[in-house]
């Protein structure tokens, strides 16, 4: 048998027999099915599982590819992955620290598969601390006569070293439509409110200043419109009339660290499939 596992997401129009089908198809083969689980959207009729497996004899880009190839025969969308593929990350940050610093230590304890390649800034407050971790750090400042242009050298520096995932660790910047495009690869962005409540600038301002008795972070895939891309995942924290904006700050740093280090996670894992602007998310 294989070394590693390999690990299928497949999605489309919802049929008898498809678990029955995949199951077998992997059995036939001489695979050993570790983990499987399934969804089906009643609303859209649309079927979705997530399959893990340690695969027979057969060489594993060879399986992949016959996989992909059953997949077509069921009417299916897959992505499939190698259980000891490490995705390329890179992290961009502002000047807020917390969520930078919490990514970087899940990774360095081994919690986070994936490979940290470098981190783009647009200043350069947190260059030690990357220093410190021992990833590389970039400086590319932004503003808007020049945000053309600093988002042609990010996507260059980007595609050149094969990054497969960008996270925004509150990084102060909105991404054009344009920059999205072309990059052609997920983003996953940290806001600090229970979406879709308070989008934009200053959630905990616009919470305090409304009366909430709960606060929320949540971590969605970044598209053209702001703050409205597929959930990921979220959490809530109670407060109350007596704390300030610098409380509900302070307390908001705690969900975002946690929120977004599990979507990462998620992501990295091979969990989550978006489509219709939501997710499914097999944790």
């Amino acid at each position: 048998m294989s070394s590693t596992t390999l690990t299928a997401l497949l999605h489309g129009p919802d049929q008898k027999g498809l678990v029955a089908r995949t199951a077998a198809w992997i059995f036939e083969r001489g695979g050993n099915i570790i983990h499987a689980d399934q969804h089906r959207d009643e609303d859209y009729g649309v079927f979705f599982q997530r399959v893990e497996w340690m695969p027979g004899d057969a060489e594993t880009a060879q399986e992949m590819a016959a996989f992909r190839a059953f997949a077509t025969t069921l009417g299916m969308e897959v992505r499939i992955a190698r259980g000891s593929d490490r995705p390329r990350v890179v992290i961009f940050v502002s000047k807020q620290e917390h969520c930078f610093h919490d990514l970087l230590l899940r990774w360095k304890a081994g919690e986070l598969p994936c490979d940290i390649r470098c981190i783009i800034s647009n200043h350069n407050d947190l260059r030690r601390d990357a220093d410190h971790y021992g990833v590389p750090y970039y400086v590319i400042p932004v503003t808007a006569a020049t945000k053309s242009a600093a988002e042609a050298t990010a996507l260059s520096m980007i595609k050149a070293d094969g990054i497969e995932l960008v996270v925004l660790a509150r990084y102060m910047q909105v991404l054009s439509g344009d920059f999205l495009e072309q990059l052609g690869r997920p983003v996953i962005n940290i806001h600090h409110s229970f979406l879709p409540a308070f989008a934009g600038a200053k959630p905990y301002h616009q919470a305090h200043k409304r009366g909430v008795k709960i606060i929320g972070a949540t971590a969605h895939y970044v598209t053209p419109v702001l703050d409205d891309g597929p959930i990921i995942q979220q959490a809530v924290a109670p407060v109350s009339h007596r704390q300030s904006v610098d409380d509900l700050i302070r307390k908001g740093r705690d969900l975002e660290k946690t929120v977004l280090a599990q979507a990462v996670r998620w992501h990295v894992e091979n969990r989550v499939l978006a489509y219709a602007n939501k997710t499914v998310v097999f944790d």
